[in-house]
């Protein structure tokens, strides 16, 4: 009976060796499961999306493919103009659909002499000022032959450029664009906020 007690002991701690050996042969099986899984997040950004900014507080680079799969609604903004107080509107906006999938993007330029030269100045006009939330990036030119690839791109697909400071475009979660808005447009605008609902 010892005897066999201790051949059976010997088969378990020989399939528990060998389930061990083979647990520690696979390390990489995670990781080359998630390839496939980033190379499929990657082909389903859309091309308006492939574009990274960096960002306004510290400069660190931002893909905006995060942002596949939600509406988003595009913005040039600036310091000292007289739709500045829009800042309001679209942090309203953004707290009220950004649950459902709409992210607002800032996007400061001086390409009309409004804006200050000084990211920690625009920073703490945004953020302490307005209490914006919502993602805002360096300072970019947004129209003419210098404009930034997604501001150009917009310019192109809707046939309008940024004529003013807060001009607005409203891209689908398909990333096409759904409309253009001009500055007078306020966030709370029902035309605007129709749009955004339609499209969540």
């Amino acid at each position: 009976m010892l005897k066999s007690a201790s051949l059976f002991l010997g088969l378990v701690a020989s399939s528990f060796a060998a389930s061990f050996a083979a647990m520690a042969q696979t390390p990489a099986t995670p990781a080359r499961a998630a390839a496939p899984v980033a190379q499929a997040a990657a082909a389903s950004c859309p091309a308006l999306l492939h574009q990274s900014f960096k960002r306004l507080q510290d400069e660190a680079p931002q893909d905006l493919c995060q942002y596949a799969g939600k509406v988003v609604l595009v913005v040039n903004t600036a310091s000292y103009c007289g739709y500045t107080k829009q800042y309001e509107g679209l942090e309203k906006l953004n707290a009220k659909y950004g649950p459902r999938g709409l992210v607002v993007l800032g996007f400061p330029s001086n390409d009309f002499k409004q804006e200050s030269s000084n990211a920690k100045e625009i920073a703490d006009l945004c953020y302490n000022t307005y209490g914006v939330k919502f993602p805002m990036f360096a300072t970019t030119v947004v129209s003419g032959p210098n404009a930034n690839p997604l501001h150009a791109s917009l310019a192109k697909q809707t046939g309008k450029e940024p004529k003013w400071n807060f001009t607005k475009y409203l891209i689908g979660r398909d990333g096409k664009v759904i409309e253009h808005f001009p500055s007078k447009v306020a966030p709370e605008d029902a035309a605007l906020v129709s749009k955004i609902e339609a499209a969540l």
